[in-house]
């Protein structure tokens, strides 16, 4: 356990190498005794920061849901961060891809609630049940750690490694099945990266459950009009300037975001 002196000098590099996108060491090198526990009072520590500034939580995303990523990171669950209103992309707008580390994109059947969730209790079936609709999602995720060399504390600290997101309109999520909706992500005509959508804990509204639950813990519940993002589908890919990466979703539609 670090102390709270810790937590925020923790909290303090994060932020410079946001702002000044020069990525750091990881926090263990700096911070051995890191957990979990430190590693979420250290995010939320920057959160506060940011809402201080004026930004809303618009919605929060699900890292690590696939059981892959999960033993790669010694983890037997995933982990969330913060979806702000600062952090919200749009197709139309080409993406600065110098005010990132090392940006990097992944595919994602998101949510929008159009109820609030329950939380302790969560199912699946509750968040069908308060999905006003499910969406083409596109995550930006970026790495403050040099060169994505991150444990879990690392990630968990740094916003589970979100940097922003862009939806599409989306549809009733009862009108497909949302464990078998497949997904593709090119670049300028090149297949990129592809699965589909049970490779999310076996069904995506799973991962939405578990968020809820665990959030709840902390007092925080997942509201109507908020944005969940799952986990991807597929494997993150990384992006350059120039470049329009386009996921594409049987049933769905389709999302884009273009860089320069």
């Amino acid at each position: 356990m670090l102390t709270d002196r810790q937590r925020l000098e923790a909290a303090e590099l994060l932020r410079s190498a946001e702002d000044h996108v020069t990525p750091i060491a990881p926090l263990i090198d700096a911070f051995p005794g890191i957990g979990t526990e430190d590693a979420y009072e250290i995010q939320l520590v920057n959160i506060r920061h940011r809402l201080a500034a004026g930004a809303e939580v618009r919605g929060h995303k699900v890292g690590l849901s696939s059981p892959v990523m999960q033993r790669m990171m010694g983890v037997d669950e995933p982990d969330y961060g913060h979806l702000l209103g600062d952090m919200e992309l749009r197709q139309d707008v080409p993406v600065t891809a110098a005010r990132y580390c090392a940006p990097r994109v992944e595919v994602e059947v998101g949510f929008v609630l159009g109820d609030d969730l329950p939380g302790e209790t969560c199912t699946p079936a509750d968040v069908l049940a308060a999905t006003e609709r499910v969406v083409p999602a596109l995550e930006l995720i970026d790495s403050r750690i040099r060169d994505w060399r991150i444990t879990i504390a690392d990630t968990i600290a740094d916003n589970a490694s979100s940097a922003g997101y862009v939806i599409g309109e989306g549809r009733d999520p009862r009108a497909l099945d949302l464990t078998a909706v497949d997904a593709r992500l090119t670049a300028g005509g090149e297949l990129l990266a592809e699965g589909r959508s049970d490779a999310v804990l076996g069904d995506p509204t799973r991962s939405v459950a578990w968020l809820a639950r665990t959030v709840a813990r902390f007092g925080v519940s997942l509201k109507k009009g908020h944005v969940v993002l799952p986990g991807s589908c597929t494997r993150a890919v990384d992006v350059a300037a120039g470049g329009t990466y386009t996921a594409e979703f049987t049933g769905l539609g389709a999302v884009s975001l273009s860089f320069i």
